[in-house]
């Protein structure tokens, strides 16, 4: 019995997240006939590349135990300063190197309000996000940016072999970067630890500040790096970019088995809550759902993702103690 318990519960925490997976690409292929074509089907790796690449740093983050509702912002206002610096004249280039300094610049103030100042990250990564959110305002005094370089499109709107949006390389590359340094060095070992037991590991020797401010950063310079390819894709700086890109990235995380506890999950299957985000964005979309309707759906399915890992969290305690 014990053996039957354990296996259909491992069964269900390792493949539910691809069943749905499934099941989501089955019912928007029935309701749209050009839902399961091979040109949306690019758009929909073109769409969530953006939202995949800050996942990344996220999944670092949450894994550590921590969160960063500031990521959309800092993916708004890393896209609006590059715009502006490159309307000011300055190579693209360099306007992508001080952006990347930029999101790590955020990454490391989030560090030191959550290690030093001792906030909670839930409550210092809040008011960064509303700073950020002014600050895109202010670069852009509430209008749009355009008028770059026309090489700056290749990053958002290029094709590798005119076949593979860069986009979707990129994020790509920034997944298998972060698979092996979350899955096979002792840093990724220290982010799990500092997860499941802060206090254990800073006792084992762990300079869990330091791998803080690591982690942090990691978020920062992804979402900056998302708000350059959103640039580029859009072709203008909006001064709104980024509103609402937190929700995506964290409900695409946590459906991708990340504990939002800490201390749990794999970057392989947030790849899978990365493409049920785009699959439930894209279908809603080519079905005419309207935008509140959109909302609500992805509410909805972020508190189905977090309760989900609750009452897993609460099972697998059953049955290590059966």
């Amino acid at each position: 019995m014990k053996n039957t318990k354990t296996s259909t519960f491992t069964f269900l925490t390792r493949y539910t997240i691809y069943i749905v997976l499934l099941l989501l690409i089955l019912f928007f292929s029935l309701l749209s006939k050009t839902f399961f074509s091979v040109e949306n089907l690019f758009n929909i790796l073109r769409q969530i590349a953006i939202i995949g690449i800050s996942t990344v740093g996220m999944t670092f983050i949450i894994i550590s135990g921590g969160i960063d509702l500031s990521v959309g912002s800092t993916i708004g206002v890393s896209a609006v300063l590059a715009a502006r610096l490159m309307v000011l004249g300055m190579h693209p280039v360099w306007a992508c190197i001080v952006v990347f300094f930029l999101g790590i610049a955020i990454g490391v103030i989030n560090a030191i309000l959550i290690t030093e100042v001792k906030l909670s990250p839930l409550i210092a990564t809040l008011g960064m996000m509303t700073i950020l959110r002014g600050v895109a305002y202010l670069i852009t005094d509430g209008l749009p940016v355009y008028g770059f370089p026309k090489g700056f499109k290749i990053i958002g709107q290029g094709h590798l072999l005119n076949i593979i949006p860069v986009p979707v390389l990129i994020m790509v590359v920034v997944f298998i970067i972060g698979y092996i340094i979350l899955d096979k060095t002792k840093f990724g070992i220290y982010v799990y630890g500092i997860g499941n037991n802060e206090e254990a590991s800073r006792l084992s020797g762990i300079k869990v500040r330091k791998v803080k401010y690591y982690i942090y950063c990691i978020g920062g310079l992804l979402a900056a790096l998302s708000g350059i390819v959103l640039l580029s894709r859009v072709n203008s700086g909006q001064p709104n970019a980024g509103t609402g890109y937190e929700l995506d990235i964290i409900t695409a995380v946590v459906l991708g088995g990340v504990s939002i506890n800490g201390g749990e999950g794999k970057i392989t299957s947030v790849i899978a809550g990365v493409l049920i985000m785009g699959v439930l964005i894209n279908g809603m979309i080519m079905v005419n759902v309207a935008e509140y309707y959109q909302w609500v759906v992805k509410g909805a399915v972020l508190l189905f993702a977090v309760s989900y890992d609750s009452l897993m969290q609460i099972k697998n305690k059953k049955i290590r103690a059966y």
